[in-house]
């Protein structure tokens, strides 16, 4: 492809924005708060910028008298494999002995602002404890997601058997560090109906894709089209603090897509891809030609298609707009959610304290049973029922009634008539590929486009990532799986990007997700699909347990609530290639697992 291109450096990732460390419970709705350095206003519509709008970037070398020096241990204090939290004048430092060698980095995970000290160090890296992302301890780069930003890396000198560690203040303050990133030189851009490389849908596979290529030295035209108003945001986040405001989701400021030349084109509907042609046709007969194309559509909500199915006040979360109106809405008033999946019950726990009443239809007899089993869907469900939720289990939804246009009633199959002024419908999605149906694209019975491990279809120079993939799962012998979480998504944008630069990278990451409920979460990693047993170690009444999943004699997923970073442990031990046997999570000693070291 054409434009310019440096020799490609270890490759590498990058994330959104993170606040002061809240409590633990308020982790899940952190990033991004009030008051953040990388906050933006506007409605974020960015669609062409031009090459001389360049932001002036912060000088790399800050003077002497930016820089502090100190000692901050002995060099007996760690123990190989042992990390610690050091105060180092305007902030703290993450001091990492591994290999006899001292590491030192920022100390909070740059995605939601985790302490990294009570993460995972195992294979030259640490797993950060609540969501999983990895940074390389030698270079501070991330590794795995979720998140965009790296770590910074300070300087470590032994002296007198000391451990002395440099850093500037502004590192120190900032606690992330965007890679460095090649700026766009195509001289097209905002002007030209062709594009080096475009990107159909801007959520964290497309942003991750942009990104990555511009920090592996790529310099021609980048344009992300999306359906939404908004430059890239926290979508995961909607469902879990529904009054979020733009600002406090943005995955990265206005500024950022101008700086880096990465046009964002909002509003933007493609309806065909002419792949011979290699075009791009969109909804109001603009065509763009490409050179390599990423599609992450992501999926389509399912929609209730019973009578009264149209009614006002019904909503499926998809934007800012949607959440934020459902509160309005609910406040002092009658909610019903249906779906005990993760959206429903997610904002099912949001609005309890905003709701007159919160009331929950589900098909299944427990919230999150095909996920979760039995026995953890019933202990979540306690909890809900404590907090007031009311659960209509093994029903569905046969009409929607209206006074005056707007909801009132909600009717059950079991004949239970439910007082509703706001419904939240949370029954799952499908891949929003129905534009590529005629392109040659392939697409399997269910609409999602199949990859190999390179994130490649099969047409040359199209690649795939996010929701709307299916994909060989390493870990779990190659089978093909779709894994809609946000985790997933960054990391097969990433490797897409790699593979565009012809860099033959693989997608091998280990599937890590988290949901977030009164002010309590639960972390999961792996692929539990198909499990045959539960092996619950702890405590299910009083919400601190670890949940191992397994398939015949093999641990396959792991759920916690309550028991860090013990989802994070598993994930590296799985990551590494090791096989957990049921044997092993059976006995109840987990010193194996728990343990700070590799």
């Amino acid at each position: 492809m054409g434009g310019c291109f440096s020799k490609p450096k270890p490759v590498e990732l990058k994330i959104e924005v993170v606040l002061p460390e809240k409590d633990r419970g308020k982790e899940e709705l952190s990033a991004g708060g009030k008051g953040s350095p990388r906050a933006y206003q506007g409605n974020g519509t960015a669609r062409h910028f031009h090459a001389e709008e360049r932001l002036p970037a912060p000088h790399p070398y800050p003077g002497a008298q930016d820089c502090l020096e100190a000692a901050v241990c002995h060099i007996k204090d760690l123990e190989n494999g042992q990390m610690r939290e050091v105060e180092l004048g305007w902030g703290k430092v993450l001091l990492v002995k591994d290999n006899g060698e001292f590491h030192a980095l920022g100390h909070k995970c740059p995605h939601y602002g985790a302490p990294l000290v009570k993460g995972v160090l195992s294979r030259g890296r640490v797993r950060c404890p609540w969501h999983g992302a990895c940074f390389n301890i030698s270079t501070g780069d991330l590794e795995d997601f979720p998140g965009l930003d790296s770590l910074h890396k300070f300087q470590v000198k032994i002296e007198k058997e000391k451990v002395y560690v440099r850093a500037s203040k502004q590192a120190l303050q900032l606690q992330r560090r965007t890679k460095v990133m090649a700026t766009c030189i195509s001289p097209s851009a905002g002007h030209s109906s062709s594009t080096n490389v475009l990107v159909v849908g801007a959520g964290a596979a497309g942003l991750v894709c942009a990104e990555t290529l511009r920090q592996e030295g790529f310099s021609d035209r980048i344009v992300l089209c999306t359906l939404d108003r908004h430059l890239p945001y926290d979508r995961p986040k909607l469902s879990k603090s529904l009054d979020a405001q733009l600002e406090q989701l943005a995955l990265r400021p206005k500024e950022f897509f101008r700086a880096h030349g990465i046009e964002v084109l909002t509003e933007a509907q493609v309806v065909t891809v002419d792949v011979r042609n290699k075009k791009a046709v969109f909804k109001d007969g603009f065509k763009l030609e490409y050179s390599k194309l990423l599609l992450a559509p992501g999926s389509s909500p399912k929609t209730l298609s019973c009578k009264g199915k149209d009614v006002e006040n019904v909503f499926t979360i998809r934007t800012p707009e949607d959440a934020n109106r459902v509160v309005r809405l609910a406040r002092g008033r009658n909610a019903v959610v249906v779906g005990a999946g993760f959206l429903g019950m997610e904002v099912a726990a949001y609005l309890t304290e905003k709701a007159h009443s919160v009331s929950v239809v589900e098909l299944e007899e427990t919230p999150f049973r095909r996920f979760l089993g039995e026995r953890v869907g019933r202990a979540l469900m306690k909890m809900f029922e404590s907090n007031r939720v009311k659960f209509y289990m093994q029903t569905e939804v046969s009409e929607l009634r209206a006074q005056d246009g707007k909801l009132k009633e909600v009717v059950l199959k079991s004949s239970k008539v439910l007082r509703a002024d706001v419904c939240v419908v949370g029954i799952g999605a499908v891949p929003a590929t129905g534009f590529l149906r005629q392109s040659g694209i392939g697409l399997d019975s269910r609409g999602f486009i199949p990859v190999n491990k390179m994130m490649q279809t099969n047409v040359p120079g199209v690649f795939a990532a996010g929701d709307a993939v299916t994909f060989p799962l390493a870990w779990r012998n190659n089978r093909k799986v779709n894994i809609p979480h946000w985790q997933m998504a960054h990391a097969q944008g990433r490797v897409a990007a790699q593979n565009m630069l012809a860099q033959e990278a693989e997608i091998s990451t280990v599937p890590y997700l988290w949901t977030a409920m009164f002010s309590k979460s639960l972390r999961y990693a792996g692929y539990g699909e198909g499990f045959d047993d539960v092996i619950i170690q702890g405590d299910l009444d009083e919400l601190k347990f670890v949940a191992f999943y397994t398939k015949g004699d093999e641990v396959i997923s792991v759920a916690s609530m309550n028991y860090d970073p013990i989802v994070s442990k598993v994930a590296e031990v799985l990551a590494s290639g090791r096989t957990i046997r049921k044997r092993e999570v059976e006995t109840g000693d987990m010193s194996w697992l728990t343990g700070k070291g590799s």
